[in-house]
C-alpha cells in the first residue's frame, strides 16, 4: 500500500475534529429509517458500531501513546422535549439495539451545572480521545504493516483505465491495481464530479487555559457533551482543568481567531460561573457534507473507490469505510 499525502498525515479533519467517537452517522437516525427501512437501517447501524469497536480495540491492543480514550457522550436538550428524546431513546435503544440511557433534567443538572439544560441521552460505550495522536498511532501501525506514505506529494492526475492504474505526483508516477480516493472536499480537480457532490463546511474550537476548580465545580461530567440547537455546541474536559469547546459554521474558510469571541460567549451563556475565560488555543477543521448525509463509500468503477463525505461523524465511520473497502 502507498499512501499519497498532499501536505502531513493529519493535517485536515483527521487531526483537527472535536475526537467524539460515536456510532451512527451524521444523519439522524430516524431519517436514515425512513429512507431504506428499519432492517437496512440496522444493518448500517451495525457497521456504525463496528466501526466504534475498531477505534476502541485498536487503541487497546496497540497501546496508542497520548491518545487517552475516555468513555461516555451525553447529547443534551436545550429545551423541554421529554417526549421527543423519550422517543430517540427507543428508537436507538429499542429498534437499533444499542446501550443507551435516557436521563431526567434533575439527573443532567446534577452533572452539568446550568439551567440551560433539560433531558439528555446518554451512551456509555461511547468515548472522546486526542484525535491528532490517534491519526498519528494509525500511521505508525500502517507503517509496521508494511505501507509507504509519502507526505508533501500531492496526486495531480489519476489515468484509471486498465488493470495498472497510474497517478501521476510531482516526483514520480505510482501504478496500482487499486486506487482509493480518501480525500474528501480536498479531491478538487483530481476528480471534479466526485468532488462536487459535496459542501465543505468549517466549524471552530478553543481550548481555555487552565480552569482550576471552577471547571470541576461547574463540569462534573468527564464524557462528551453535544447539545441540541441548530447552533449547537460540542465540548469535552481536557487534561482535566481545560475546556476544549467548538460550534459555529461556514462555508467558507475563516480566520478561526474572529470566533474566539463568539465561542467565549456560547461557555459565558451556559456555564457564566467559569467567568471570563481565558483562551489558549483556537483553530478550524473542515468536513464534507453530502446531501443525503451519508459516508460515500464504494467502488466508483472497476479497481477505483472512494471513502468520503464523513459529514463530521468520521472517527468510526472512516474505520468503518476501511474495514468495508
Amino acid at each position: 500500500v502507498a499512501v499519497l499525502e498532499s501536505r502531513r498525515i493529519a493535517w485536515s479533519a483527521s487531526g483537527r475534529n472535536d475526537g467524539f467517537v460515536l456510532p451512527g452517522f451524521a444523519a439522524p437516525m430516524d431519517q436514515v429509517v425512513s429512507r431504506v427501512g428499519l432492517e437496512h437501517a440496522k444493518a448500517l447501524w451495525a457497521l456504525s458500531e463496528m466501526g466504534l469497536r475498531y477505534v476502541r480495540s485498536t487503541i487497546a491492543e496497540a497501546r496508542l501513546p497520548g491518545v487517552a480514550p475516555i468513555a461516555g457522550w451525553l447529547k443534551v436538550s436545550k429545551v423541554d422535549n421529554g417526549d421527543q428524546v423519550l422517543d430517540d431513546a427507543q428508537l436507538y435503544g429499542e429498534e437499533l439495539g444499542t446501550e443507551i440511557e435516557l436521563w431526567p433534567t434533575e439527573r443532567v443538572r446534577d452533572v452539568l451545572k446550568t439551567n440551560h439544560y433539560f433531558h439528555a441521552l446518554h451512551l456509555p460505550r461511547a468515548f472522546h480521545i486526542h484525535p491528532l495522536n490517534y491519526a498519528l498511532g494509525l500511521a505508525e501501525l500502517a507503517e509496521a504493516a508494511g505501507a509507504r506514505i509519502f507526505e508533501d506529494t500531492p496526486a495531480l492526475a489519476i489515468d484509471a483505465e486498465g488493470v495498472r492504474k497510474r497517478i501521476a505526483t510531482p516526483s514520480g508516477r505510482v501504478r496500482a491495481a487499486h486506487i482509493v480516493l480518501a480525500c474528501s472536499v480536498h479531491l478538487g480537480a483530481l476528480a471534479p464530479r466526485i468532488a462536487g457532490t459535496l459542501l465543505p463546511i468549517w466549524s471552530y474550537t478553543i481550548t481555555t487555559a487552565p480552569l482550576g476548580p471552577r471547571l470541576t465545580a461547574a463540569i462534573g461530567y468527564r464524557g462528551g457533551v453535544t447539545d441540541t440547537d441548530l447552533a449547537n455546541n460540542h465540548y469535552r474536559v481536557v487534561g482535566n482543568d481545560r475546556l476544549l469547546w467548538s460550534g459555529h459554521t461556514t462555508t467558507w474558510e475563516a480566520d478561526p481567531k474572529r470566533y474566539v469571541r463568539r465561542l467565549q460567549a456560547d461557555i459565558a451563556a451556559v456555564y457564566p460561573q467559569l467567568g471570563e475565560v481565558e483562551v489558549e488555543h483556537v483553530w478550524s477543521g473542515v468536513l464534507g457534507n453530502a446531501l443525503h448525509r451519508m459516508p460515500q463509500i464504494g467502488e466508483v468503477f472497476g479497481g477505483l473507490w472512494l471513502a468520503s463525505g464523513f459529514g463530521g461523524h468520521g472517527i468510526n465511520t472512516t474505520a468503518m469505510a476501511g474495514n468495508i473497502l
